[in-house]
C-alpha cells in the first residue's frame, strides 16, 4: 500500500478543518522536541492557535535549538510542569481556551489537575479516551475506547465511554456510528462479565439511555470488524463486520489492541480525552507528525461541533 493511501483517512480529517478557525489550545509544558515542534506544526497547518504554557526560558531555548520561530506565539510563563498544568486548567475555566494539549509532562500530572474537584474541568459525563486509528487494512477510521483513562470501568462508566465516542463520531461526520461492544466471545455468559455489560449497554441504547448510534454486543474482535467472520458465526447484525467504534472491556484490553494495531499492522493512533469542558489532546513521544496533526484535527472538529451545538441550544432557549 502506498504512503499516500496509508494516510488518506487522517488526510480527510485534516482537510475537514481547512474551513474552520484554529482552536485556542493551551499546550502544557512543551519542553521537549516533539511536543514543541508538534504544536508549532499544527499551528502552521491552522489547526490550532497555540498558547505555550511552561517555563518561558526553556521553551525559547528549545525553539532556538530547533531553529523554530516563536514570533506571534503567546507564552504563559510558569516555573515547572505542575504549575503549567494548573495554569492551563485555570485558563480553560476562564473561557480563554478551546482545547488542552499535553506537552512533555506525564499524563497523570495533567489529568490530576483536570479532574480536581473544586478547580478542575469535570462535567456530568465521565472522562474517557478515544483512539481514532488509521489502520491500513480497514476501510475507514476505527475508534477504540477506552484504552488510556478508565482502568476497570463499571457498567455506568461504560455508558459514558460509549456516549463520548458516539458524540465524537458525530463531530467527525459519522451520523449513525456502528458500535461493537467487545468481549472474548459473542454469546452472553455469567462466566465472562464483559458479555453481560455488553448486553446491558445494548438494552440501554434501546431504552434511550445511550443515543445516536447502532450498538451490538457482545462481539468478538473478528466478527466486529470482518464480515466473513460474522457470517461464519451466523451473526445477523448491522454492526458486525462493519464497526466504527470498538468498546473494549477494560483498559488493559484496549491498550493491547491499540498497540498491536500500531506495531503489527502499521496503524497510526491519534487520540483525545473527552468528557471534560474541552477536549484534551494526549500525545506520546512515539507519535509521528501525521498522528499529532490528526489528534489536533480531531480536537478541532470536536470543539467546533460542540460550539455549534451550544449555539443551537441557545437559539432554542431564546
Amino acid at each position: 500500500m502506498g504512503e499516500a493511501r496509508k494516510h488518506e483517512k487522517y488526510d480527510a480529517l485534516i482537510n475537514a478543518c481547512h474551513a474552520l478557525a484554529p482552536i485556542r489550545t493551551a499546550v502544557v509544558h512543551p519542553c521537549d522536541d516533539s511536543s514543541l515542534a508538534g504544536a508549532l506544526d499544527a499551528a502552521a497547518a491552522r489547526l490550532i492557535a497555540p498558547i505555550l504554557v511552561g517555563p518561558e526560558g526553556r521553551i525559547r531555548a528549545l525553539a532556538a535549538s530547533l531553529h523554530r520561530d516563536l514570533s506571534g506565539v503567546q507564552i504563559v510563563d510558569t516555573p515547572h510542569s505542575h504549575a503549567a498544568a494548573e495554569k492551563a486548567v485555570e485558563m480553560v475555566r476562564a473561557g480563554h481556551i478551546d482545547a488542552l494539549m499535553k506537552g512533555s509532562l506525564h499524563t497523570d500530572e495533567l489529568m490530576a489537575e483536570v479532574v480536581r474537584k473544586d478547580t478542575g474541568l469535570r462535567t456530568a459525563r465521565r472522562l474517557s479516551h478515544v483512539f481514532i486509528m488509521d489502520v491500513p487494512t480497514y476501510p475507514k477510521p476505527l475508534f477504540i475506547t477506552d484504552a488510556a483513562v478508565n482502568i476497570n470501568p463499571s457498567l455506568e462508566d461504560k455508558a459514558d465511554i460509549v456516549q463520548n465516542a458516539i458524540d465524537l463520531a458525530h463531530a467527525l461526520g459519522i451520523d449513525r456510528p456502528k458500535v461493537a461492544i467487545l468481549s472474548a466471545v459473542e454469546t452472553i455468559t455469567s462466566k465472562i462479565p464483559s458479555t453481560i455489560d455488553a448486553a446491558a449497554l445494548c438494552k440501554m441504547a434501546e431504552r434511550g439511555q445511550i443515543t445516536g448510534a447502532l450498538l451490538d454486543g457482545p462481539l468478538a474482535l473478528d466478527n466486529a470488524i470482518n464480515r466473513d467472520a460474522a457470517a461464519v458465526k451466523h451473526i445477523v447484525s448491522a454492526v458486525a463486520g462493519d464497526a466504527d467504534i470498538l468498546v473494549v472491556p477494560d483498559m488493559e484490553a484496549g491498550n493491547l489492541l491499540a498497540k498491536e494495531l500500531s506495531f503489527l499492522a502499521n496503524a497510526d493512533a491519534a487520540g483525545i480525552v473527552l468528557g471534560a469542558r474541552v477536549p484534551i489532546i494526549l500525545t506520546s513521544r512515539a507519535d509521528n507528525l501525521r498522528t499529532r496533526m490528526a489528534s489536533c484535527a480531531v480536537a478541532a472538529l470536536y470543539a467546533h461541533a460542540r460550539r455549534a451545538a451550544s449555539l443551537e441550544v441557545g437559539k432554542l432557549a431564546d
